[in-house]
């Protein structure tokens, strides 16, 4: 079983950001997780919602494996749909690379960073819209919370606690011992983006196709309608449910 310690915070720039300064201090299996960020960010460094209500956290590691860390955002994710399902009895799915959503309404998003340097650390972040009553304007459309779709108040720090359990016994007993095939596995049982038809965003161009599968690197395999398979590495997806 992992030890791991737990600060919380009344509110942060970003628990991304203040991870990094514990990794400066030498701290690994550390938990952050504040009530409130006024930096959040997700992908591509876009702004994230962050108001009170949500999980806000980041899990701080030291990994002796650092060329896999896409595995950590698949088991971030794994781990936030099963713990859902226990809380709240909600059957939510993974959207490739990044999210946990819930008919096509984004729930969760998942931000996995390398720091590398003399000593190589790893922060995953997930924010998770837990409490929330109403989101702003530009994103009403595409986020939901809990509360939202079951009109109940959910405890966060039970949801906190499972999500980080979960999190350290797929972590110690697959991703420490290499056995990324295992989480993979376990990660499709939860994704419904394959074999769906989807629109993939990426910075440089816009791609339509069939998502295949997943590769060992983690990366998205599309068919495009001349049959040709293409590997997406990063993009953002439109799932077509």
């Amino acid at each position: 079983m992992h030890h791991y310690k737990i600060y919380r915070f009344k509110s942060l720039a970003s628990t991304q950001d203040k991870a990094k300064e514990f990794a400066g201090k030498g701290l690994s299996n550390t938990i952050l997780i504040t009530g409130t960020q006024t930096k959040g960010r997700g992908r591509f460094g876009r702004k994230w919602f962050s108001a009170k209500g949500g999980l806000w956290m980041s899990i701080l590691l030291k990994p002796k494996n650092i060329e896999k860390i896409q595995y950590l955002t698949f088991i971030a994710a794994i781990c936030v749909v099963k713990s859902i399902k226990k809380i709240s009895n909600l059957k939510t799915n993974i959207k490739w690379p990044n999210d946990v959503h819930y008919k096509g309404k984004k729930l969760c998003g998942i931000l996995t960073e390398g720091i590398f340097g003399s000593e190589n650390f790893v922060v995953v972040g997930i924010g998770l819209n837990i409490n929330q009553n109403h989101f702003p304007e530009e994103i009403k459309k595409t986020a939901v919370s809990l509360k939202i779709i079951k009109n109940q108040t959910f405890d966060i720090k039970k949801l906190a606690k499972s999500i980080i359990d979960e999190f350290f016994v797929l972590y110690g007993n697959y991703y420490s011992r290499g056995n990324t095939g295992k989480i993979l596995k376990i990660w499709k049982t939860y994704c419904d983006t394959i074999s769906k038809n989807v629109t993939v965003i990426t910075r440089f161009k816009k791609l339509t196709g069939r998502a295949m599968g997943i590769d060992k690197d983690c990366s998205l395999l599309l068919k495009l309608k001349n049959g040709k398979v293409i590997k997406i590495v990063e993009g953002d997806i439109n799932v077509r449910y």
